[in-house]
């Protein structure tokens, strides 16, 4: 692209992020491009996306004149796209977020989910790929003359990064572990920046942000022994629960020769003439 053909498609962003209500800023690294159509066909009709060249963008951004809208300039990916839309910020968020789709794991991906590979055949014929098996630890044998998983593992738990040798693995076993969509930066809408952790509580996200304060909030209140209405219950069956572990820390053998000295009659005090009264 010649210097006059940039400056033109500088300009040409900056009008159309002037004339923008709401402008959502993606990031479209690792985004497949079969997913990206899918979810552009579903949206068409309320979004529109941009491709644009992160140093046009920068300088749209740069000589746009509407308010704090140069605030995003720092957040701009390497990959970036723009949503232009009329819908509402988190109405745009809700309806984006759902639309993923599964597909291949690939090295350094991180798993949203714990990944489980179950015990059964799996369709591949034996050779050097049992070795594969080996590598990432699944237990596997040669079962009527195809390599089978001998019992239910656990290959990553929720968060771990994918290695190169369990992405290829998990491709012969056709799992698709993985989750793509949009990701969502940030929403401009007319001088308000929302940014993706404000955008995650609309809807259910909101739900089950206000249930893990209220958790926290009660497991705060029993840790320190403070009594309300609400955890009365729990502070009671904790007192029961450490009282019968602090019981069965008590001995209770009592030796016999102690038992039998409990158990016998006081002797009698004697008087100062040595009888008893």
């Amino acid at each position: 692209m010649v210097k006059q053909q940039k400056l033109d498609a500088v300009e040409a962003l900056k009008k159309r992020i002037e004339a923008a209500r709401v402008i959502g800023m993606l990031d479209m690294h690792k985004l497949p491009s079969k997913q990206y159509q899918e979810i552009n066909k579903k949206l068409r009709d309320e979004v529109e996306f941009v491709m644009v060249n992160k140093t046009i963008l920068l300088r749209a951004l740069e000589g746009a004149s509407k308010a704090k809208i140069k605030d995003i300039e720092k957040l701009v990916p390497t990959q970036p796209a723009l949503v232009f839309t009329k819908l509402d910020p988190f109405k745009f968020y809700m309806r984006a977020s759902k639309m993923k789709s599964p597909t291949y794991a690939k090295e350094g991906d991180l798993t949203d989910e714990e990944i489980l590979v179950s015990a059964g055949p799996t369709g591949l014929m034996p050779g050097p790929v049992i070795s594969e098996f080996a590598k990432v630890k699944i237990p596997a044998g040669v079962e009527e003359g195809k390599i089978s998983v001998k019992k239910d593992t656990l290959v990553a738990k929720k968060g771990d990064a994918i290695s190169k040798d369990l992405a290829n693995i998990l491709r012969k076993l056709k799992i698709q572990p993985v989750k793509v969509g949009l990701k969502i930066v940030a929403v401009y809408d007319d001088g308000s920046i929302y940014m993706d952790d404000v955008l995650s509580l609309a809807g259910q996200g909101y739900v089950d942000q206000m249930a893990a304060c209220h958790q926290k909030a009660m497991n705060l209140s029993v840790a320190s022994g403070y009594p309300t209405k609400s955890n009365i219950g729990l502070l009671l069956a904790k007192a029961y629960r450490e009282s019968q572990a602090l019981g069965s820390l008590v001995k209770t053998d009592v030796p016999a020769e102690a038992a039998a000295q409990a158990e016998a009659p006081a002797a009698e005090t004697p008087t100062e003439t040595g009888k008893s009264e």
